[in-house]
């Protein structure tokens, strides 16, 4: 006998809060449940989780550096990386001293040419002899050429070894950038996947965050209420608190589905022998009573 009363009491005070529920959007032209832009943040790195500051509940801005992950290999092969370029660097040839010598004998055999010249006019010397000089100054141009050369491409290879060795710098500060954990967004922490600690890998959950600041209504309307919705336009939302506790706010439709979809099972449209509706979008600015999941309504503005 217990047993029955407690079902009936139960059965009453279920119809009775369906049948609240009910009457509470009665007036609204279509209803649904508020959501926010959830955001879940994952390692973009490997290692130990050194310091993650976030609790859920709390409230973060974007950029907000909030912990990191491991960095000491990646800090040291930085280190190795800059004294490999250092390195490089100190035996790259300083082609101009290098072929000071090489310049001065030939600027000596110029002058050696232009005195045996001289020589031949007054007949103090012989053909011989300038043939000999020119044959020596045309040696050292073809050296001082071909070292040249040699020089110019023994730099140019070293600097091309040294642009290779910044790339890889380059590569592991951006490693480094990713080690910090920070949120993507301004928000509030919902879930909070991972502890100082652990063990982070790439693609693995750390937090959810979610923007709960600005909300969006998702309601469903028939398609004879088409005609009275544009976006842009402002709204009336009713947000259930309960059976009877209910507040308003204004909204501003932010997106209407150009695709019809069946009714949702727990969405009741004014309508509630249409089959085929449209999905809305209405934006809510929430004043910190608004929850995701709630249920809501909009009612057009005539």
């Amino acid at each position: 006998m217990n047993q029955l009363f407690k079902y009936t009491v139960l059965s009453l005070g279920l119809v009775l809060s369906l049948s609240s529920c009910r009457k509470s959007n009665a007036d609204m032209d279509a209803s649904g449940t508020f959501e926010a832009t959830e955001v879940i943040v994952s390692s973009e790195a490997n290692g130990k989780i050194i310091r993650f500051d976030v609790q859920e509940g709390q409230d973060l801005k974007a950029g907000q550096n909030l912990g990191y992950i491991d960095t000491v290999q990646l800090y040291l092969r930085r280190k190795q990386l800059l004294a490999s370029i250092q390195a490089a660097q100190t035996r790259k040839p300083d082609v101009n001293v290098q072929i000071a010598a090489l310049q001065q004998q030939l600027a000596t055999a110029k002058s050696e040419k232009i005195r045996v010249e001289n020589l031949l006019k007054a007949n103090a010397a012989n053909q011989k002899q300038l043939d000999d000089i020119n044959a020596q100054i045309e040696v050292l141009q073809k050296q001082l050429h071909a070292s040249r050369i040699t020089l110019e491409s023994s730099r140019n290879g070293i600097n091309d070894e040294s642009d290779a060795l910044k790339m890889q710098v380059a590569q592991i500060e951006d490693q480094l950038q990713k080690s910090y954990i920070v949120s993507p967004i301004n928000g509030t922490v919902l879930v909070k996947y991972a502890e100082t600690g652990e063990l982070a890998m790439q693609g693995k959950a750390l937090f959810k965050i979610a923007d709960i600041q600005n909300m969006t209504l998702r309601a469903y309307v028939t398609a004879d209420q088409l005609a009275q919705l544009k976006v842009g336009q402002t709204v009336d939302v009713n947000a259930e608190f309960g059976s009877e506790d209910n507040k308003a706010y204004q909204g501003q439709v932010e997106w209407i589905s150009s695709k019809a979809e069946f009714t949702p099972k727990t969405i009741q449209t004014r309508d509630e022998r249409a089959n085929l509706v449209y999905a809305v979008k209405v934006a809510v600015k929430n004043d910190g009573n608004l929850k995701i999941g709630m249920y809501g309504g909009i009612k057009f503005k005539k």
